[in-house]
């Protein structure tokens, strides 16, 4: 198939460019410059010129909980015009397939875990990344009206749960949890500190999948597309602790320090944890044990720190 892959040089992106199957396809990955998916014109445009068979719209403004604190305008505003725009071309131009990626993050606060798919649109939204959660919600919705107004286009919602692994982003102004781990954990290793701070109690619970996996999901999802129910969580059906996740990360790095707790910090929801019925009734589950996907993340966090360090003279 032709395939059109927006947000293929994000993390999620571009661990589905490197999915050994990404070659069995004419993938196109526009680069932002060459595609803004902020521009509905410019969207119509290219996708129009392209003609693609199914378009998987991973592209999306991402950042952990400062980050959506900092600019919550710029997360529902980015990702509400992405969304609608990728699909309302998709749809203008009869493109049959869309396979929309979108976030846990859409769930309600408040939902019983392991969060349901029928729980979407049920409840408050957690407040610390409210904006970036409305944007995927709707982006969802939408796909699902494209779909029931036109029974000729098949548009059609996975819900990860948090994702982590090669290509991730370490900066802690944009990081997500594990990848700030990481980092924090290794500074402290390197420089010789002998603690570390953990926002809030680490209590909460977090389920994370590595992205490698993520990719191998998509691609299922693709190849067995007209199986797939409209929305799907993709997940690994097991949760941690923050407290579990430093330690892992610790255990893995080889640092041996303690942890303090900083209860002023915000920590976002207490659990969030996708229910995996309806993907194991699909039949995939990912394959990579936790410690094995901190490990393969944190070479490649090294190898990129140390290519871009200087060299002692």
């Amino acid at each position: 198939m032709k395939i059109l892959l927006t947000g293929g040089s994000g993390m999620v992106g571009r661990n589905i460019r490197d999915h050994v199957t990404a070659d069995r396809h004419d993938l196109i990955a526009p680069r932002s410059a060459e595609l803004d998916l902020t521009d509905s014109a410019a969207s119509e445009a290219y996708i129009a010129r392209t003609k693609p068979d199914l378009i998987i719209h991973a592209a999306g403004r991402v950042g952990g909980i400062q980050a959506n604190v900092a600019d919550p305008v710029g997360f529902l505003v980015d990702n509400l015009d992405m969304g609608r725009n990728i699909v309302m071309a998709a749809r203008k131009a009869g493109v049959p397939r869309l396979l929309n990626i979108g976030s846990s993050c859409m769930y309600p606060r408040a939902a019983p875990n392991p969060l349901e798919e029928s729980s979407v649109l049920t409840g408050e939204l957690e407040p610390t990344n409210e904006g970036y959660a409305l944007a995927k919600v709707m982006t969802a919705r939408l796909c699902d009206y494209v779909s029931q107004s036109t029974p000729e286009l098949a548009y059609k919602t996975l819900i990860p749960c948090n994702i982590f692994g090669i290509h991730d982003k370490y900066d802690p102004a944009v990081s997500h949890l594990l990848p700030a781990i990481i980092r924090k954990v290794d500074q402290a290793k390197r420089s010789g500190v002998d603690s570390v701070e953990i926002w809030g109690d680490g209590e909460a619970r977090r389920e994370f999948m590595f992205a490698t996996d993520l990719a191998d999901g998509i691609w299922t999802a693709v190849a067995r597309f007209d199986e797939l129910p409209g929305m799907m969580n993709i997940g690994v059906g097991k949760d941690h602790s923050i407290n579990d996740y430093y330690a892992a990360v610790a255990r893995v790095i080889g640092w041996n320090g303690t942890f303090i707790h900083d209860l002023s910090k915000p920590v976002g929801m207490k659990q969030k944890l996708v229910s995996v019925r309806l993907q194991q009734a699909f039949g995939w589950m990912p394959q990579t044990p936790l410690d094995e996907a901190i490990a393969i993340t944190y070479s490649h966090f090294r190898a990129l720190n140390d290519a871009t360090e200087e060299p002692k003279s």
